[in-house]
């Protein structure tokens, strides 16, 4: 017997393959991506002109593909390197396929590495692509049912359809009993886990990447009115060592205690600003906070310089309160060991600079103020621009941004202000965070993406405190007063338009629905759901009970749908007889002892030819779906068959 599957279902098999990659090609390198591309199409034309694969080359690709992933990642386990192996090992087992049960097996294959997929994100967008992706999975399996190999491909996908919408009560019902775990599915997070958002140091020109990148990074709901934009700085992290090169800091030394914080004090007037952050996963430590933070929560501590620490990564949605208060003095005393540390220079780095700084110093003396309003004026008059593809900067890269290139982003400019400001006497630091924002007014919440990564600095004024000075607006006043999008829109215009951007934007409520009801289902909120209908999440036998109970009037009614369904007879029967009805009503009466296909072959003998023939071809097939085959005619025939039926015009008749 030829048990080999047919051109429609290699095809369908090859596509279910190709959109695997093409989920995981995010995350994959080029030198596996491409080749595994390659061997996927040479495959499919193979099939199609009935050429195997050569088996010795087969073996050999066998024997390379663990040893390139033990090569680059070091093991085969995790995810990175797990999905590696998975999608290569897919299109191999692909090579191999030459009957219907290799076809079942790579299909089984297919979904487990699609569905992990979801291991590297959960986002709407990537849960709807994989669910896409396994429309053609399904219809592979349907196709290979008998009488549905010729099958039109939108048939092929319509019972696959119908199967993923039945499934939907079962996965809300898994979704919402089955207990979360503690800790990851694919194990405990290693180094390939991905960070986002802003880190504890910050070299100029290295989060460009994040000023690109248009995913959310945090929401923010406020108790009372939105602040103005200009007043939307989210402080992240502040920096205040140099080594020429870089910006860094120490991991921060939180507050022992929550009644005596070591923070610097805070000194405050106007009205008080109450929010909740909902800050995506960073697998960072740092938490943002509208300037200036009041006083944190319990599990979150303030660093010495007011910036908001929390014990526990951030690996998965983290909501958190604050109060905050935009017209703030920080600090009221600098001791001798702070001032050394906000004036720490290198040696031997960037003699222009630290000249240009003196001279300032000596024409304003003590007037630290004015030393600021010189870098400022500097800034805004001397030729300086904005943008996110700067010139590579050399060793001394404060002289050579300031005097050379003079083009660069809020790294470049809060880098070489602070320098300028601790060479010329004035205690400064770098600080990082977010600023701008969009406000989703139908939401009422303000959507900060990554590519609202801001930097400034913050200098020291005697008898004023810390002070925000934010250099990038005397370049790029825009980036303060109109957001990143439209300071950035020289980067991939098409994607930065004005429509484009406000589009994403509004229609970043349904992500954040999503975010709120799926992504940040933790087990809190499901202790909180299941507890107010009587279910305890610790307790497995109530668990079970409610589990168990549950499937069981899912299943009652499916079997409730299917009785009555097989009511009248089967589906074709029932299709018959509206065929039956339709023929009756222009004088056509089929007898009791007459058999179906013979009625329809005597009616046709009686109308004009166009119409005989359209029914003579129903007689047809009707005898192949009840008679030729001793398996059932699959759903998607049937289905095919009772278009036909409805498709019939029975003309006029003519004896």
């Amino acid at each position: 017997m030829n048990d080999r599957p047919s051109q429609r279902v290699f095809d369908l098999l090859s596509l279910t393959v190709g959109l695997t990659i093409l989920l995981h090609a995010s995350h994959l390198r080029w030198w596996l991506t491409l080749p595994l591309w390659a061997l996927l199409g040479l495959r499919w034309y193979g099939f199609r002109h009935h050429r195997p694969f050569p088996r010795l080359l087969k073996l050999a690709l066998l024997l390379v593909l663990p040893l390139l992933v033990i090569g680059y990642y070091g093991n085969l386990f995790g995810r990175l390197p797990g999905s590696a192996l998975a999608c290569g090992l897919l299109v191999l087992k692909l090579l191999e396929t030459e009957r219907a049960r290799d076809v079942r097996a790579a299909i089984v294959f297919a979904a487990f590495t699609l569905m992990s997929a979801l291991l590297f994100g959960q986002q709407l967008w990537l849960t709807v692509l994989v669910v896409l992706a396994l429309l053609p999975a399904l219809a592979t399996l349907v196709t290979l049912q008998a009488g549905s190999t010729n099958l039109a491909l939108r048939q092929s996908l319509l019972t696959p359809t119908w199967l993923i919408l039945a499934s939907v009560p079962f996965a809300l019902l898994a979704f919402v009993l089955i207990p979360r775990l503690s800790s990851p599915l694919w194990g405990a997070p290693g180094a390939d886990t991905a960070r986002t958002g802003i880190s504890d140091t910050m070299t100029p020109g290295n989060i460009a990447t994040l000023l690109v990148n248009d995913s959310p990074a945090f929401r923010v709901s406020f108790d009372g009115p939105v602040p103005p934009r200009a007043q939307r700085y989210f402080r992240a992290v502040t920096l205040k060592y140099f080594n020429g090169r870089t910006w860094y800091i120490a991991r921060p030394k939180p507050a022992r205690t929550m009644s005596r914080p070591k923070a610097q004090k805070l000194l405050t007037k106007g009205p008080v600003l109450g929010c909740q952050i909902t800050l995506m996963p960073t697998r960072q430590h740092l938490l943002p906070a509208l300037d200036m933070p009041l006083k944190p929560v319990p599990g979150i501590r303030f660093s010495f310089s007011r910036t908001l620490w929390r014990s526990k990564i951030v690996g998965s949605l983290f909501r958190y309160r604050l109060n905050s208060n935009p017209e703030y003095r920080l600090g009221t005393h600098l001791s001798r060991r702070e001032t050394r540390t906000y004036l720490q220079l290198p040696a031997g780095f960037d003699p222009r600079a630290r000249a240009l700084a003196e001279s300032w110093r000596q024409a304003a003396g003590q007037r630290s103020w004015a030393i600021v309003q010189d870098a400022l004026r500097m800034y805004h008059d001397d030729g300086f621009r904005y943008t996110l593809l700067p010139p590579p900067l050399g060793r001394n890269s404060i002289d050579d941004f300031l005097f050379n290139t003079r083009a660069g982003f809020c790294e470049h400019y809060a880098s070489s202000f602070t320098f300028l400001m601790r060479a010329a006497g004035v205690p400064a630091r770098v600080v990082g965070g977010y600023q701008g924002g969009f406000y989703n007014r139908l939401g009422r919440y303000l959507l900060v993406r990554q590519s609202d990564a801001h930097a400034w600095s913050e200098v020291w004024i005697s008898g004023r405190g810390w002070i925000r000075v934010d250099p990038t607006a005397a370049v790029q006043p825009q980036r303060i007063s109109l957001g990143a999008g439209v300071a950035n829109a020289g980067t991939d215009a098409w994607y930065q338009a004005l429509w484009l951007r406000d589009l994403r934007n509004r229609i970043d409520i349904v992500n954040r629905a999503w975010d709120q009801a799926v992504v940040g289902f933790n087990a809190l909120r499901q202790k909180s759901l299941l507890t107010n209908f009587g279910v305890d999440p610790g307790n497995w036998l109530s668990i079970a009970t409610a589990l168990g109970s549950s499937i069981a009037v899912l299943f009652g009614l499916g079997l409730w749908w299917s009785l009555y369904e097989t009511a009248e007879g089967d589906r074709l029967s029932r299709a018959y007889r509206k065929l039956a009805r339709r023929l009756r009503r222009l004088g056509f009466q089929r007898n009791d002892a007459e058999d179906p296909a013979a009625f329809l072959d005597r009616v046709a003998h009686q109308l004009d030819p166009s119409a005989a023939r359209h029914l003579q071809q129903l007689s047809r097939q009707y005898r192949k779906l009840r008679y030729a085959s001793i398996q059932a005619p699959s759903s998607l025939a049937i289905r095919n068959w009772q278009r036909d039926a409805r498709k019939f015009r029975p003309g006029s008749v003519v004896k």
